[in-house]
């Protein structure tokens, strides 16, 4: 059930969610602190199974959405481990009011993970924002939908034809690793976009962790540069 990718850092791999008929993938990460709490970012649908092998990890502590539209499963989570803070920026805090988060995430780490990750808030554009992390120890930078990184296996599977001719004019496949064209067209703040991509650019790089596509293990630098290559 969990991908050990890094010392203190496992994935795991939820069931594909309809998106506007479009069949996504959906993948969390769990990172362990120093005080042996979870932190759990963009959980997915939570199995026996898989909270069990959580649960063997540590205590569940830290339930994090990166963007407001990650929070289909945070009910539960909330439900299973009632002890757990809720995160998020303003979007997704105002999106579910009927959830109970704690203050907004912004560019700056809460103290309860503050020297454990660094995180940017990508918020040039007013159709959406997203909390970018990244986990020193490991240098893994972690990106919701940010970059999508499909493969072509994934897709002749999953999505139509046409769906797949869309995804290759988006450049959200393998080889690019953008975010979705409707959302970066909406990035109008260009000079913000710009600082907040410099600031994670220069992060020492080593993996990238995407919630849709394929993951990167290493080079992870060169893939960001790629990935971000579409904000001028």
């Amino acid at each position: 059930m969990l991908e050990r990718v890094a010392d203190d850092v496992w994935l795991t791999e939820g069931e594909l969610v309809d998106f506007y008929g479009f069949a996504y993938p959906t993948r969390s990460v769990i990172v362990r602190l120093p005080n042996e709490q979870l932190w759990i970012w963009s959980p997915i649908h939570l199995t026996p199974s898989l909270k069990e092998a959580i649960d063997k990890q540590g205590i569940v502590r830290h339930l994090v959405s990166p963007n407001k539209i990650h929070h289909l499963f945070l009910a539960e989570w909330q439900a299973s481990y009632p002890d757990a803070k809720l995160w998020g920026p303003k979007s997704t805090i105002d999106k579910k009011q009927e959830l109970s988060f704690q203050a907004p995430l912004t560019d700056a780490p809460p103290s309860d993970w503050d020297g454990i990750f660094d995180q940017a808030w990508f918020n040039g554009s007013r159709f959406m924002d997203e909390i970018v992390f990244f986990h020193r120890a490991s240098g893994t930078v972690i990106l919701a939908d940010l970059s999508e990184n499909f493969n072509d296996e994934f897709l002749r599977a999953n999505w139509q034809p046409w769906q797949i001719w869309l995804a290759k004019i988006w450049k959200i496949v393998e080889g690019w690793g953008y975010a979705p064209l409707e959302w970066r067209l909406t990035f109008f703040d260009r000079k913000a976009t710009r600082a907040v991509r410099d600031k994670v650019l220069a992060w020492k790089t080593k993996q990238v962790i995407m919630a849709h596509g394929e993951w990167q293990p290493t080079e992870g630098r060169s893939y960001l540069e790629k990935a971000f290559s579409w904000i001028r």
